[in-house]
């Protein structure tokens, strides 16, 4: 493939993805999270393969950076998620 054809697959999926995210109703944003905690998990995997599998610097410098944005992605993830089950919990009545 071409890099214009790669480009705009890239651009595309931005555009979709933005759509997808904004149009969430708030009751399906904790299984969407644990979705995308899922997806950047195997992110991070593929990562530390394609990596170790490389021959040059650079390719190890670019998967070491995948690695670490999956992982504040995961980590972040599960941040939002615990507050999001926080606010469903009961609340405990003061007596």
């Amino acid at each position: 493939m071409d890099f214009i054809s790669i480009l705009s697959i890239f651009v595309m999926a931005c555009f979709v993805g933005y759509y997808v995210v904004w149009s969430v109703t708030p009751a399906l944003h904790t299984p969407l999270m644990a979705v995308t905690n899922a997806i950047s998990s195997v992110i991070i995997v593929g990562a530390l393969v394609a990596s170790a599998a490389a021959g040059s610097v650079v390719a190890k410098y670019l998967g070491l950076g995948a690695v670490v944005m999956a992982s504040v992605n995961i980590f972040g993830g599960f941040a939002v998620t615990e507050r999001m089950l926080a606010m469903y919990k009961k609340k405990e009545k003061k007596g």
